[in-house]
């Protein structure tokens, strides 16, 4: 029998999960058996497949409210047919042998790529394959699609966090300025950072005072004039650094190393700021790096995020079903006051391995901050919250035990 067959990829965000129910629920009722691939697109290639069956409602909920990927994920850039054509008859022999007719790939804009790929292999091997991504990234880059899952209860968390840890600044009497400054999440794109910035609606001066994107180059002449008129005026200043922030020669701030001959890992921007400006103007400073926890935080998950994961899972489902391929499901907007939304597909060339940057036109003059039509656009994407479930004074959250399918074909050994 046809079965559907979903994976996860990529950096976690507070609602894939709800993507993973949406696809479950929907394959229920359309009578659709519904596999997962552990450990995304490995998984796949290890054959490493679960069959969750039915599962009721009590449980499916605990799942959409869970961190993390309940089925794993993976970080695997899949080459062309061409450049590995082994690795390509290995997916499609893993497929075949347990019947894979829908396949859909939860995740960025790499993960986009994966799917045009089994796209155009599946046709040139002559597979009947519908291929369908479900959008996923915090880091809201992905083309085509109002916002990223994901991206809203990120933006949340790290606002939410930083108003808390500013209030905390600002109350605390002491002779000496002090500085703080957050680091986020953001290689290419100044998404997270920016979302800080919405602080500013309900306590102007507690900042963000000073906002720095990876679309504009670090520049001591300005960053540090703005910094010591609100040191002077304050007596204190906080910042929010994207890790991928670079100076006018293309430098990063910081970096911890190179991973595989090419992958920068980065981090330590925040640390790296502040350590100059405490040198220059001889203050104190905290530095907080939110790292995975602004990936995470379920327990503060934005609901109009929430809602539109869970959505898309299902709309993938039904996309796919209907035989549309090489595509990926996205949300445009329609309204604000409330957020209103309609599901959409756009063609899988527009995001993969492509990059959506920070809109120019919402980075103010200085290039040290946004504007206010940023804080327009976000603020019905994280209104409003979401009860959370606990159990023993925590987060109820579903810790997955799924038992992995008997192998169908020979074991496979990574080249």
């Amino acid at each position: 029998m046809s079965t559907l067959l979903y994976a996860q990829s990529g950096g976690m965000t507070a609602v894939i999960n709800a993507s993973a129910v949406g696809v479950m629920r929907a394959c229920a009722a359309s009578g659709v058996p519904f596999l997962a691939a552990r450990h995304g697109i490995l998984g796949v290639l290890e054959e490493d497949l679960v069959a969750p069956g039915a599962l009721d409602a009590s449980v499916l909920a605990r799942i959409s409210r869970t961190p993390g990927g309940t089925f794993g994920s993976c970080r695997f850039d899949l080459p062309p047919f061409d450049e590995a054509p082994a690795l390509h008859e290995r997916l499609f022999a893993v497929l075949e042998a347990h019947e894979v007719r829908w396949l859909l790939y939860n995740g960025g804009n790499g993960s986009m790529d994966t799917v045009r790929q089994l796209h155009l292999s599946a046709q040139r091997l002559g597979y009947p394959l519908t291929v369908v991504g479900i959008p996923k990234t915090i880091d809201n880059d992905l083309l085509g699609t109002d916002f990223s899952p994901g991206y809203p209860s990120a933006a949340k968390y790290l606002a939410t966090s930083y108003l808390e840890a500013s209030l905390d600044l600002a109350s605390l009497y002491v002779r000496k300025p002090r500085l703080f400054v957050m680091e986020t999440m953001g290689r290419n794109v100044g998404w997270l950072a920016a979302s800080t910035s919405i602080v500013q609606r309900l306590a102007p001066d507690e900042g963000p005072h000073l906002v720095l994107l990876p679309e504009t180059p670090f520049r001591t002449e300005t960053v540090f004039p703005r910094v010591e008129e609100t040191l002077s005026r304050l007596g204190f200043c906080s910042l929010v650094v994207a890790e991928g922030v670079k100076d006018e020669a293309g430098r990063l701030l910081s970096m911890r190393g190179v991973e595989a001959g090419r992958y920068v890992q980065l981090g330590g921007a925040g640390l790296a700021l502040a350590q100059r400006l405490a040198q220059e103007f001889g203050v104190k400073y905290h530095v907080a790096v939110p790292d995975y926890l602004q990936r995470a935080a379920a327990h503060w998950a934005s609901p109009i995020d929430y809602e539109v994961a869970d959505r898309l899972g299902e709309f993938a489902v039904e996309t796919a079903l209907a035989g549309i391929s090489a595509a990926m499901v996205a949300v445009e907007r329609q309204g604000e006051a409330p957020y209103r939304y309609r599901c959409v597909t756009v063609p899988i060339d527009t995001p993969a391995n492509r990059e959506r940057g920070f809109p120019p036109q919402w980075i103010d003059a200085s290039g040290c901050g946004v504007n206010e039509d940023f804080q327009r656009w976000l603020a019905p994407l994280i209104e409003g919250t979401l009860p959370t479930p606990c159990r023993g004074g925590l987060p109820d959250v579903h810790l997955p035990a799924w038992e992995s399918l008997p192998k169908r074909c020979a074991p496979w050994s990574a080249p």
